[in-house]
């Protein structure tokens, strides 16, 4: 070790008493336990089919009941992913996710208004907003036409 290095690392010997507890608080950090998480685009991949979730327009996030947060591609992944499970969307807990098409903010997914026929990466045709317009439908509706379709 070249003795620039050592002198610099003894000058810093005094300071880490107080060091010590901001470092162990840093590796502490819990991640965040409710509310939707960061989704790296086109890197993640939907927990139904697979896919690389790249468009930000139809992106979907569910946290189950013990937290864990899946990520989906499309509305039509994430209700079939739904329906597999022990629980369903009304279960204590469950957090429910949709991103708003035109702003890209995220809304709970059963609070918001679907607008049918819009080319969304799973082909099941379905943008999410959050406010109601003539011919949009609300979450009960949407989830009958995707499960009624199947796929």
């Amino acid at each position: 070790m070249k003795r620039r290095r050592f002198v610099g690392i003894v000058r810093l010997l005094p300071l880490a008493p107080a060091l010590l507890p901001a470092a162990f608080a840093a590796g502490c950090a819990r991640e965040v336990e409710h509310g939707p998480v960061d989704i790296k685009w086109d890197r993640d991949l939907d927990a139904r089919c697979g896919m690389v979730i790249s468009d930000r327009r139809f992106a979907a996030q569910i946290r189950d009941p013990a937290g864990k947060v899946w990520k989906f591609d499309d509305i039509g992944c994430a209700v079939f992913w739904l329906a597999r499970q022990p629980f369903d969307e009304n279960a204590a807990r469950l957090e429910y996710w949709v991103a708003d098409h035109r702003t890209l903010a995220w809304l709970d997914a059963r609070q918001a208004h679907y607008l049918a026929g819009r080319k969304s990466p799973m082909g099941y045709q379905f943008a999410a907003q959050a406010n109601a317009e003539d011919g949009s439908l609300s979450y009960g509706e949407m989830k009958q036409r995707i499960l009624a379709r199947g796929k």
